[in-house]
């Protein structure tokens, strides 16, 4: 399973969330749900934003996931 790693990269840029939203169009229902992992969809212009933003490549904002861990 895939996950964002949004806060991580956040914390390790010393950048706070609502920095991150202030930059972002988004309510912040729906920039809150990005962050914490709460949504099954993404549009392709929201992680173009946050690569730009956060100036990574649009891969390191993904982190894959065991899910077995969970168990």
């Amino acid at each position: 399973m895939l996950r964002l790693r949004i806060l991580e990269i956040l914390q390790e840029q010393k950048h706070t969330k609502y920095w991150l939203y202030k930059q972002m169009d988004l309510s912040y229902q729906n920039f809150n749900r990005i962050v914490n992992n709460e949504t099954s969809s993404i549009k392709f212009e929201n992680l173009e934003i946050l690569s730009k933003l956060l100036n990574v490549p649009v891969g390191d904002l993904f982190e894959m996931i065991d899910e077995t861990d969970k168990k």
